[in-house]
């Protein structure tokens, strides 16, 4: 039975029993794996790698709220892919062995723009890929997030911390939202034996991101890129931690693998102010840009930092890619997307 991390210990029924093609003596299938959001950021980067794998048959499933298919078009057409534009919101009836559940809004600017859809995916969306997980006897993965913690008052944050989280802020469609999620998988969990797994991802970045979704790291990559000043939120010491986007998915793709229920922090413990990000962004790119000093957004956290030990004694795991060789990775891919070549 899979660990169950914290204290969640429970007696949790059997897990339904997958399709018999599981136990075929003569035919060994695919193992069929949905990702939800996968035309996404960390999504398309996570498909990739499970295409790597012969074995692996991959369906997305995406609306394109905040994907594009742009992401994904090199496995347009491949026999083991399919891509389906769905919304989680409504029920999808599909068989498969796993389910990668990441679909939802996950940048500021998006969710502000639209808080009542974010809730839906987060809370309906979640319980139609429970509600599927258990038809089909899948194990399913839930990409949660730091901001379960709120704006944390121990540091680094640990995944026994219950969190500070204003329940009615601007950004509460987002955290409250991955708060009842999370809650939603260990109830199916306790109650329907589904195998579950909780992963609470902090600060990504790398290619395919939104140019301007709001992000720190893609905001000040694509003003250096414009000649744009950099601006900073006020005070500019509150702290981020990065994490590149393929030791992102390497440690999805652990957990789900592993015999733990999670939740599992899933991050890079290194952290930053935001004046030293705009100083390492201005030094790389455009040494001439000029550094400013916006109004702060409501409830944003100050301190950021995932304490990864379960990630390291369980899963084996932790980041290998430091921000100073990811940035001029997705460098490169912004100036192919925003057509600003380097000889400016």
């Amino acid at each position: 039975m899979a660990q169950s991390n914290g204290d969640h210990s429970s007696a949790a029924k059997p897990p339904p029993t997958p399709s018999p093609l599981r136990f075929s003596k003569f035919f060994q299938s695919n193992m069929r794996i949905l990702v939800t959001g996968g035309a996404g950021f960390i999504g398309s980067h996570l498909v990739d790698k499970l295409m790597e794998n012969e074995k692996n048959e991959v369906i997305v499933a995406d609306n394109y709220f905040t994907g594009s298919k742009d992401n994904l078009k090199k496995w347009i057409g491949h026999p083991r892919f399919e891509l389906i534009r769905h919304d989680v919101t409504e029920p999808l009836l599909v068989e498969v062995d796993q389910i990668y559940h990441l679909a939802c809004p996950a940048s500021p600017i998006f969710y502000k723009y639209n808080p009542v859809k974010t809730i839906k995916t987060n809370v309906i969306g979640t319980l139609n890929m429970l509600g599927l997980a258990k038809r089909v006897g899948a194990r399913i993965l839930l990409t949660s997030t730091s901001e379960v913690y709120g704006d944390p008052l121990i540091h680094p944050q640990e995944e026994s911390y219950w969190g500070n989280v204003n329940p009615i802020g601007v950004r509460s469609c987002y955290d409250e939202g991955k708060r009842v999620a999370e809650t939603l998988m260990f109830d199916y969990h306790r109650q329907h034996g589904i195998e579950i797994r909780i992963a609470r991802i902090f600060n990504t970045y790398g290619p395919r991101m939104n140019i301007d979704d709001g992000r720190v790291v893609s905001n000040f990559i694509a003003q250096a890129l414009r000649n744009e000043p950099l601006t900073v939120q006020a005070p500019g010491t509150q702290t981020r931690s990065f994490c590149y986007v393929s030791d992102m998915v390497d440690g999805l793709i652990k957990l789900m693998e592993g015999e733990n229920t999670g939740p599992i922090n899933i991050g890079n413990p290194g952290e930053f102010t935001m004046i030293e990000l705009a100083e390492n962004v201005k030094e790389l790119i455009n040494p001439k840009v000029e550094i400013k000093m916006v109004e702060n957004t409501p409830d944003d956290p100050r301190q950021r930092k995932p304490d990864i030990s379960k990630a390291r004694e369980l899963l084996k795991w932790e980041p290998k890619i430091k921000l100073k060789d990811g940035l001029p990775l997705m460098e490169e891919d912004f100036r192919l997307r925003l057509g600003v070549p380097r000889n400016n």
